[in-house]
Protein backbone atom coordinates (compact mmCIF):
# COMPACT_ATOMS: atom_id res chain seq x y z
CA UNK A 1 0.00 0.00 0.00
CA UNK A 2 1.14 3.19 -1.04
CA UNK A 3 2.15 6.26 1.84
CA UNK A 4 0.05 9.17 1.71
CA UNK A 5 3.20 11.29 0.01
CA UNK A 6 3.38 8.75 -2.45
CA UNK A 7 -0.08 8.47 -3.37
CA UNK A 8 -0.56 12.58 -3.46
CA UNK A 9 2.54 12.36 -5.95
CA UNK A 10 1.10 9.68 -8.07
CA UNK A 11 -2.72 11.67 -8.22
CA UNK A 12 -0.62 14.92 -9.23
CA UNK A 13 1.99 13.70 -11.96
CA UNK A 14 0.87 10.45 -12.61
CA UNK A 15 1.78 7.04 -11.76
CA UNK A 16 4.39 6.36 -14.71
CA UNK A 17 6.56 9.79 -13.42
CA UNK A 18 6.89 8.51 -9.58
CA UNK A 19 9.17 5.58 -8.97
CA UNK A 20 9.27 3.95 -5.80
CA UNK A 21 11.38 0.77 -4.46
CA UNK A 22 13.31 -1.40 -7.15
CA UNK A 23 13.41 1.65 -9.79
CA UNK A 24 15.11 4.06 -7.18
CA UNK A 25 18.07 1.59 -6.62
CA UNK A 26 19.07 2.06 -10.50
CA UNK A 27 19.57 5.29 -10.18
CA UNK A 28 22.36 6.74 -8.04
CA UNK A 29 23.97 10.72 -7.34
CA UNK A 30 26.59 10.89 -9.06
CA UNK A 31 27.62 9.50 -12.73
CA UNK A 32 31.19 8.45 -11.07
CA UNK A 33 29.32 6.27 -8.42
CA UNK A 34 27.44 4.49 -10.73
CA UNK A 35 28.06 1.33 -8.29
CA UNK A 36 26.10 2.80 -5.49
CA UNK A 37 22.38 2.72 -5.86
CA UNK A 38 20.57 6.06 -4.76
CA UNK A 39 18.88 6.11 -1.85
CA UNK A 40 15.20 8.10 -1.66
CA UNK A 41 12.03 7.78 -0.58
CA UNK A 42 10.93 8.29 -4.12
CA UNK A 43 12.00 9.66 -7.60
CA UNK A 44 9.96 11.89 -9.26
CA UNK A 45 9.65 13.12 -12.81
CA UNK A 46 7.74 16.55 -13.72
CA UNK A 47 7.40 17.38 -17.65
CA UNK A 48 6.49 20.95 -16.28
CA UNK A 49 6.67 23.59 -13.99
CA UNK A 50 3.27 23.24 -12.76
CA UNK A 51 4.43 19.56 -11.77
CA UNK A 52 6.91 20.93 -10.05
CA UNK A 53 5.14 23.11 -8.18
CA UNK A 54 2.67 20.48 -7.54
CA UNK A 55 5.25 18.54 -5.96
CA UNK A 56 6.61 21.19 -4.09
CA UNK A 57 3.31 21.77 -2.57
CA UNK A 58 3.05 18.65 -1.54
CA UNK A 59 6.72 18.15 0.14
CA UNK A 60 5.87 21.38 1.77
CA UNK A 61 2.80 20.09 3.70
CA UNK A 62 4.42 16.89 4.10
CA UNK A 63 7.66 18.67 5.46
CA UNK A 64 9.30 16.80 2.86
CA UNK A 65 12.54 17.38 2.55
CA UNK A 66 13.91 17.37 -1.66
CA UNK A 67 16.96 17.24 -3.84
CA UNK A 68 17.34 17.96 -7.47
CA UNK A 69 18.79 15.98 -9.79
CA UNK A 70 20.01 17.37 -13.04
CA UNK A 71 23.47 15.99 -14.69
CA UNK A 72 24.70 14.41 -11.87
CA UNK A 73 28.26 15.69 -12.41
CA UNK A 74 28.94 18.33 -9.38
CA UNK A 75 32.03 17.68 -7.32
CA UNK A 76 31.31 18.68 -4.12
CA UNK A 77 28.14 16.35 -3.10
CA UNK A 78 25.39 18.71 -3.89
CA UNK A 79 23.11 15.65 -5.21
CA UNK A 80 24.12 13.14 -2.32
CA UNK A 81 20.99 11.77 -0.52
CA UNK A 82 20.58 10.01 2.57
CA UNK A 83 17.22 8.04 1.88
CA UNK A 84 14.67 10.47 3.42
CA UNK A 85 14.69 12.70 0.37
CA UNK A 86 12.74 12.75 -2.28
CA UNK A 87 14.47 13.56 -5.10
CA UNK A 88 13.47 15.48 -8.13
CA UNK A 89 14.30 14.63 -11.43
CA UNK A 90 14.47 17.19 -14.67
CA UNK A 91 15.17 14.51 -17.40
CA UNK A 92 11.97 15.30 -18.82
CA UNK A 93 12.23 19.13 -18.69
CA UNK A 94 14.58 19.38 -21.45
CA UNK A 95 13.10 21.21 -24.33
CA UNK A 96 14.62 24.22 -26.60
CA UNK A 97 11.68 26.42 -26.02
CA UNK A 98 12.37 29.42 -28.32
CA UNK A 99 15.94 30.76 -30.17
CA UNK A 100 15.27 34.40 -31.19
CA UNK A 101 17.93 35.05 -33.05
CA UNK A 102 17.00 39.16 -33.54
CA UNK A 103 17.56 39.49 -29.81
CA UNK A 104 20.56 36.64 -29.50
CA UNK A 105 18.72 34.65 -26.49
CA UNK A 106 17.36 31.16 -26.23
CA UNK A 107 14.59 30.16 -23.91
CA UNK A 108 15.39 26.29 -22.38
CA UNK A 109 14.17 24.05 -19.94
CA UNK A 110 16.59 23.59 -16.97
CA UNK A 111 16.56 19.63 -18.02
CA UNK A 112 18.77 20.61 -20.99
CA UNK A 113 22.14 19.14 -21.60
CA UNK A 114 24.53 21.83 -22.17
CA UNK A 115 26.20 20.44 -25.38
CA UNK A 116 22.40 20.61 -26.97
CA UNK A 117 22.00 24.27 -26.12
CA UNK A 118 25.87 24.66 -27.80
CA UNK A 119 24.51 23.20 -31.00
CA UNK A 120 21.33 24.79 -31.43
CA UNK A 121 22.74 27.83 -31.05
CA UNK A 122 26.01 27.22 -33.27
CA UNK A 123 23.58 26.29 -36.17
CA UNK A 124 22.06 30.00 -35.94
CA UNK A 125 25.61 30.94 -36.12
CA UNK A 126 25.49 32.37 -32.35
CA UNK A 127 27.00 30.98 -29.00
CA UNK A 128 26.28 30.22 -25.83
CA UNK A 129 30.27 30.56 -24.05
CA UNK A 130 29.63 28.57 -20.95
CA UNK A 131 31.46 24.98 -21.43
CA UNK A 132 33.95 22.82 -19.91
CA UNK A 133 34.57 18.91 -20.07
CA UNK A 134 30.96 17.40 -18.85
CA UNK A 135 29.12 19.51 -21.01
CA UNK A 136 27.63 16.47 -22.64
CA UNK A 137 25.47 15.36 -19.42
CA UNK A 138 25.44 18.11 -17.79
CA UNK A 139 22.49 20.25 -18.06
CA UNK A 140 21.79 23.90 -17.93
CA UNK A 141 19.25 23.84 -14.25
CA UNK A 142 22.61 22.36 -12.73
CA UNK A 143 24.92 24.76 -14.41
CA UNK A 144 23.08 27.54 -13.55
CA UNK A 145 22.26 26.46 -9.80
CA UNK A 146 26.12 26.14 -8.98
CA UNK A 147 26.89 29.38 -11.59
CA UNK A 148 29.71 26.88 -13.18
CA UNK A 149 32.76 28.29 -14.53
CA UNK A 150 34.83 26.54 -17.11
CA UNK A 151 37.01 27.08 -20.08
CA UNK A 152 35.95 30.38 -21.03
CA UNK A 153 35.50 32.46 -18.15
CA UNK A 154 38.62 34.52 -18.69
CA UNK A 155 36.78 35.89 -21.90
CA UNK A 156 33.00 35.68 -20.80
CA UNK A 157 32.53 35.24 -17.48
CA UNK A 158 30.86 32.86 -15.12
CA UNK A 159 27.51 31.12 -15.92
CA UNK A 160 25.68 34.25 -14.55
CA UNK A 161 26.91 36.64 -16.95
CA UNK A 162 24.86 35.14 -19.25
CA UNK A 163 21.47 34.28 -17.93
CA UNK A 164 18.72 36.71 -18.47
CA UNK A 165 15.91 35.24 -17.05
CA UNK A 166 14.70 32.49 -14.97
CA UNK A 167 11.53 30.74 -13.64
CA UNK A 168 12.35 29.15 -10.52
CA UNK A 169 9.61 27.12 -8.27
CA UNK A 170 10.01 28.45 -4.60
CA UNK A 171 10.03 25.87 -1.27
CA UNK A 172 5.90 26.65 -0.53
CA UNK A 173 5.06 26.11 -4.61
CA UNK A 174 5.15 29.19 -5.75
CA UNK A 175 5.99 29.67 -9.38
CA UNK A 176 8.40 32.97 -9.89
CA UNK A 177 8.75 33.23 -13.46
CA UNK A 178 10.49 36.36 -15.03
CA UNK A 179 11.76 35.15 -18.11
CA UNK A 180 13.30 38.44 -19.51
CA UNK A 181 15.34 38.95 -22.44
CA UNK A 182 16.44 42.24 -21.42
CA UNK A 183 20.94 42.99 -20.76
CA UNK A 184 19.70 46.09 -18.64
CA UNK A 185 16.41 46.14 -16.61
CA UNK A 186 17.70 47.99 -13.10
CA UNK A 187 13.47 47.72 -11.55
CA UNK A 188 14.37 46.59 -8.36
CA UNK A 189 16.34 43.75 -7.20
CA UNK A 190 18.10 41.08 -9.61
CA UNK A 191 16.16 38.12 -7.54
CA UNK A 192 17.86 35.89 -10.09
CA UNK A 193 21.25 36.25 -8.64
CA UNK A 194 19.63 34.77 -5.35
CA UNK A 195 19.02 31.26 -7.25
CA UNK A 196 22.43 31.67 -9.46
CA UNK A 197 24.84 29.59 -7.57
CA UNK A 198 22.94 28.54 -4.61
CA UNK A 199 23.04 24.93 -5.30
CA UNK A 200 18.94 23.90 -4.78
CA UNK A 201 18.57 25.58 -1.47
CA UNK A 202 16.22 28.76 -2.39
CA UNK A 203 14.54 27.87 -5.41
CA UNK A 204 14.05 25.00 -8.13
CA UNK A 205 15.30 26.62 -11.65
CA UNK A 206 12.77 25.33 -13.98
CA UNK A 207 13.62 27.62 -17.04
CA UNK A 208 16.43 29.84 -17.88
CA UNK A 209 16.64 32.80 -20.82
CA UNK A 210 20.54 32.40 -21.80
CA UNK A 211 22.23 35.04 -23.59
CA UNK A 212 23.68 34.07 -26.75
CA UNK A 213 26.37 36.27 -28.21
CA UNK A 214 27.86 35.79 -32.25
CA UNK A 215 29.99 33.17 -32.77
CA UNK A 216 33.28 33.56 -33.28
CA UNK A 217 34.74 33.33 -37.27
CA UNK A 218 38.39 32.14 -36.62
CA UNK A 219 39.64 29.69 -33.55
CA UNK A 220 43.83 29.19 -33.06
CA UNK A 221 45.24 27.31 -30.44
CA UNK A 222 48.71 26.50 -29.64
CA UNK A 223 50.58 25.10 -26.63
CA UNK A 224 53.44 26.44 -24.58
CA UNK A 225 55.94 25.45 -22.54
CA UNK A 226 57.95 27.49 -20.05
CA UNK A 227 60.67 27.19 -17.70
CA UNK A 228 59.74 29.64 -15.03
CA UNK A 229 55.79 30.65 -13.07
CA UNK A 230 57.17 34.17 -13.39
CA UNK A 231 57.37 33.77 -17.43
CA UNK A 232 53.85 32.36 -17.33
CA UNK A 233 52.52 35.84 -15.64
CA UNK A 234 54.62 37.80 -18.18
CA UNK A 235 53.41 35.84 -20.93
CA UNK A 236 49.99 36.45 -20.34
CA UNK A 237 50.11 39.94 -19.83
CA UNK A 238 51.91 40.07 -23.51
CA UNK A 239 49.15 37.79 -25.39
CA UNK A 240 46.17 40.34 -23.99
CA UNK A 241 48.08 43.23 -25.01
CA UNK A 242 48.82 41.96 -27.76
CA UNK A 243 45.67 40.23 -29.08
CA UNK A 244 43.55 43.01 -28.18
CA UNK A 245 40.51 41.32 -26.84
CA UNK A 246 41.21 38.30 -28.64
CA UNK A 247 42.63 35.53 -26.26
CA UNK A 248 39.43 33.72 -24.88
CA UNK A 249 41.29 30.51 -23.11
CA UNK A 250 44.29 30.38 -21.31
CA UNK A 251 44.66 27.14 -19.16
CA UNK A 252 47.68 25.94 -17.25
CA UNK A 253 49.27 22.85 -17.06
CA UNK A 254 51.75 21.53 -14.57
CA UNK A 255 54.26 18.87 -15.31
CA UNK A 256 53.34 15.68 -13.64
CA UNK A 257 49.69 16.41 -14.94
CA UNK A 258 50.75 16.87 -19.00
CA UNK A 259 52.92 13.62 -19.06
CA UNK A 260 50.10 11.89 -17.19
CA UNK A 261 47.32 13.15 -19.92
CA UNK A 262 49.75 12.85 -22.59
CA UNK A 263 50.67 9.15 -21.85
CA UNK A 264 46.44 8.05 -21.21
CA UNK A 265 45.29 9.57 -23.71
CA UNK A 266 45.32 7.53 -26.85
CA UNK A 267 45.55 9.69 -30.33
CA UNK A 268 46.56 12.72 -28.80
CA UNK A 269 50.27 12.44 -28.90
CA UNK A 270 52.41 14.94 -27.07
CA UNK A 271 52.21 18.67 -28.28
CA UNK A 272 55.93 19.79 -26.80
CA UNK A 273 57.93 17.67 -25.18
CA UNK A 274 57.43 17.02 -21.54
CA UNK A 275 60.28 18.25 -19.39
CA UNK A 276 58.89 21.80 -19.21
CA UNK A 277 58.13 22.60 -15.70
CA UNK A 278 54.74 24.83 -16.78
CA UNK A 279 52.70 24.38 -20.08
CA UNK A 280 50.02 26.72 -21.48
CA UNK A 281 47.18 26.23 -24.02
CA UNK A 282 45.37 29.34 -25.06
CA UNK A 283 42.92 29.93 -27.87
CA UNK A 284 41.84 32.74 -29.87
CA UNK A 285 39.36 33.70 -31.17
CA UNK A 286 38.91 36.15 -33.68
CA UNK A 287 36.86 37.17 -37.69
CA UNK A 288 39.56 35.53 -40.00
CA UNK A 289 41.34 32.55 -39.33
CA UNK A 290 44.18 33.26 -41.42
CA UNK A 291 44.77 36.45 -40.59
CA UNK A 292 44.38 35.56 -36.97
CA UNK A 293 47.26 32.71 -37.24
CA UNK A 294 49.54 34.97 -38.45
CA UNK A 295 49.08 36.92 -35.49
CA UNK A 296 49.51 34.22 -33.38
CA UNK A 297 52.24 33.44 -35.03
CA UNK A 298 54.56 36.51 -35.02
CA UNK A 299 53.52 37.16 -30.98
CA UNK A 300 54.51 33.61 -30.12
CA UNK A 301 57.73 34.74 -32.38
CA UNK A 302 58.36 37.91 -30.63
CA UNK A 303 57.91 36.17 -26.77
CA UNK A 304 60.49 33.35 -28.10
CA UNK A 305 62.71 36.40 -28.95
CA UNK A 306 62.39 37.90 -25.56
CA UNK A 307 62.59 34.73 -23.65
CA UNK A 308 59.43 34.87 -22.24
CA UNK A 309 58.60 31.32 -23.51
CA UNK A 310 60.60 27.96 -23.96
CA UNK A 311 58.77 26.74 -27.13
CA UNK A 312 55.78 26.90 -28.52
CA UNK A 313 53.65 24.54 -31.42
CA UNK A 314 50.68 26.02 -33.14
CA UNK A 315 47.62 24.06 -34.03
CA UNK A 316 47.81 23.95 -38.26
CA UNK A 317 44.39 23.01 -38.69
CA UNK A 318 41.07 21.93 -37.00
CA UNK A 319 42.11 18.09 -35.81
CA UNK A 320 44.98 19.46 -34.16
CA UNK A 321 43.44 21.83 -32.00
CA UNK A 322 40.97 19.05 -31.32
CA UNK A 323 44.11 17.12 -30.11
CA UNK A 324 45.25 20.10 -28.05
CA UNK A 325 41.71 20.87 -26.18
CA UNK A 326 41.29 17.35 -25.70
CA UNK A 327 44.40 17.18 -23.24
CA UNK A 328 43.10 19.73 -21.27
CA UNK A 329 39.24 18.78 -21.80
CA UNK A 330 39.76 15.22 -20.57
CA UNK A 331 41.57 15.51 -17.54
CA UNK A 332 38.83 13.29 -15.55
CA UNK A 333 41.15 10.77 -16.62
CA UNK A 334 43.60 10.93 -14.67
CA UNK A 335 40.87 9.90 -12.41
CA UNK A 336 41.76 6.10 -13.94
CA UNK A 337 45.71 7.22 -12.20
CA UNK A 338 44.40 6.97 -8.37
CA UNK A 339 43.17 4.64 -6.15
CA UNK A 340 41.19 7.15 -4.14
CA UNK A 341 40.48 10.58 -5.28
CA UNK A 342 39.82 13.92 -4.00
CA UNK A 343 38.91 17.13 -5.97
CA UNK A 344 40.03 20.62 -5.18
CA UNK A 345 38.83 23.83 -7.42
CA UNK A 346 40.43 27.00 -5.66
CA UNK A 347 40.49 30.12 -6.49
CA UNK A 348 43.56 32.77 -5.94
CA UNK A 349 45.75 36.02 -6.86
CA UNK A 350 47.05 35.32 -9.94
CA UNK A 351 50.88 36.50 -8.74
CA UNK A 352 50.40 34.09 -5.95
CA UNK A 353 49.56 30.51 -7.42
CA UNK A 354 52.86 29.04 -8.33
CA UNK A 355 53.81 29.82 -3.98
CA UNK A 356 50.31 28.71 -2.98
CA UNK A 357 50.99 25.20 -4.94
CA UNK A 358 54.28 24.78 -4.02
CA UNK A 359 53.32 24.89 -0.51
CA UNK A 360 50.53 22.64 -0.71
CA UNK A 361 52.87 20.25 -2.72
CA UNK A 362 55.50 20.28 0.26
CA UNK A 363 52.63 19.61 3.10
CA UNK A 364 51.38 16.57 0.40
CA UNK A 365 54.79 15.06 -0.02
CA UNK A 366 54.88 14.91 4.36
CA UNK A 367 51.60 12.44 4.00
CA UNK A 368 52.68 9.03 2.89
CA UNK A 369 49.13 7.71 2.01
CA UNK A 370 49.02 10.50 -0.87
CA UNK A 371 50.62 8.66 -3.71
CA UNK A 372 49.75 11.36 -6.38
CA UNK A 373 48.87 14.78 -7.05
CA UNK A 374 47.55 16.67 -10.50
CA UNK A 375 47.42 20.75 -10.85
CA UNK A 376 45.76 22.11 -13.68
CA UNK A 377 43.44 25.17 -14.31
CA UNK A 378 42.17 28.32 -15.52
CA UNK A 379 44.97 30.21 -14.95
CA UNK A 380 44.07 33.36 -16.37
CA UNK A 381 41.03 34.12 -13.99
CA UNK A 382 43.33 32.31 -10.67
CA UNK A 383 41.38 29.15 -10.96
CA UNK A 384 43.34 26.18 -9.75
CA UNK A 385 42.43 22.39 -9.75
CA UNK A 386 44.11 19.91 -8.15
CA UNK A 387 43.10 15.88 -7.92
CA UNK A 388 45.28 14.13 -5.28
CA UNK A 389 44.99 10.44 -5.47
CA UNK A 390 45.45 8.13 -2.02
CA UNK A 391 46.08 4.86 -0.79
CA UNK A 392 42.86 4.89 1.10
CA UNK A 393 39.42 6.80 1.19
CA UNK A 394 39.30 7.35 5.32
CA UNK A 395 37.38 9.77 6.94
CA UNK A 396 40.75 11.21 8.54
CA UNK A 397 42.83 10.86 5.95
CA UNK A 398 40.31 12.77 3.68
CA UNK A 399 40.42 15.36 6.26
CA UNK A 400 44.18 15.61 6.58
CA UNK A 401 43.96 16.44 2.88
CA UNK A 402 41.35 19.03 2.96
CA UNK A 403 43.37 20.60 5.48
CA UNK A 404 46.49 20.88 3.60
CA UNK A 405 44.57 22.45 0.77
CA UNK A 406 42.42 25.06 2.35
CA UNK A 407 44.95 25.70 5.60
CA UNK A 408 47.06 28.45 2.93
CA UNK A 409 44.15 29.79 1.51
CA UNK A 410 43.10 32.87 3.93
CA UNK A 411 46.35 34.43 3.81
CA UNK A 412 46.37 34.47 0.16
CA UNK A 413 43.00 35.86 0.14
CA UNK A 414 41.53 32.72 -2.03
CA UNK A 415 38.77 31.16 -2.09
CA UNK A 416 37.57 27.06 -0.67
CA UNK A 417 35.83 27.13 -4.25
CA UNK A 418 36.40 29.21 -7.51
CA UNK A 419 33.23 27.31 -9.62
CA UNK A 420 32.40 23.96 -8.05
CA UNK A 421 30.09 25.50 -5.02
CA UNK A 422 30.09 23.98 -1.64
CA UNK A 423 27.86 20.85 -1.10
CA UNK A 424 28.41 18.83 2.13
CA UNK A 425 31.96 17.78 1.48
CA UNK A 426 33.35 22.04 1.41
CA UNK A 427 31.00 23.39 4.18
CA UNK A 428 33.18 22.76 7.37
CA UNK A 429 35.55 25.04 5.21
CA UNK A 430 33.39 27.54 4.28
CA UNK A 431 34.52 30.24 6.96
CA UNK A 432 37.85 30.07 5.14
CA UNK A 433 36.37 32.39 2.95
CA UNK A 434 33.12 33.89 4.45
CA UNK A 435 32.97 36.41 7.33
CA UNK A 436 31.06 35.16 10.27
CA UNK A 437 28.75 38.34 9.08
CA UNK A 438 28.20 36.81 5.32
CA UNK A 439 27.96 33.27 6.62
CA UNK A 440 24.76 35.04 8.99
CA UNK A 441 23.10 36.49 6.02
CA UNK A 442 23.34 33.45 3.83
CA UNK A 443 21.14 31.86 6.81
CA UNK A 444 18.56 34.35 7.18
CA UNK A 445 18.02 34.44 3.09
CA UNK A 446 17.93 30.58 3.88
CA UNK A 447 15.37 30.97 6.71
CA UNK A 448 13.28 33.02 4.74
CA UNK A 449 13.03 31.14 1.60
CA UNK A 450 12.40 27.81 3.29
CA UNK A 451 11.51 28.07 6.63
CA UNK A 452 11.00 24.30 7.18
CA UNK A 453 14.37 23.67 5.51
CA UNK A 454 13.48 20.81 2.48
CA UNK A 455 15.46 22.69 -0.50
CA UNK A 456 18.57 20.30 -0.31
CA UNK A 457 18.82 20.34 2.90
CA UNK A 458 22.44 20.30 4.73
CA UNK A 459 24.12 21.64 1.80
CA UNK A 460 26.26 24.86 2.22
CA UNK A 461 24.92 25.88 5.44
Amino acid sequence: METPLIEAFRQKIGHENVLTGNKIKERTHHIWEMDQPLKARAVVLPVNARQVSDIMKICHSFNQPVVVHGGLTNLVGSTETQGREVVISMEKMNGILEMDTQSRTITVEAGSILQNIHLAAEAEGLMFPVTFGAKGSAQIGGVIATNAGGLKVFKYGMTRNSVLGLEVVLADGTIVSSLKKLIKDNSGYDLKQLFIGSEGTLGIITKAVLRLIAAPKSRNSAFVGFDAYEKVVGFLVFMETGLAGKLSGFELIWNDTYHALTTILEGVGRPLRDDFPYYVLLEVSGGHQQKDHLILQELLEEALEKELIADAVIAQKAADQERFWQIREQVDRLVDLCQHDQHFDISLPISKIDEYVKGVIEELNKVGEVEQYFVFGHMADGNIHLIIGKSNASQELTNRVNDIVYAFLPAYGGSVSAEHGIGVHKKPYLHYSRSQEEIDLMQSLKKMMDPLGILNPGKIL
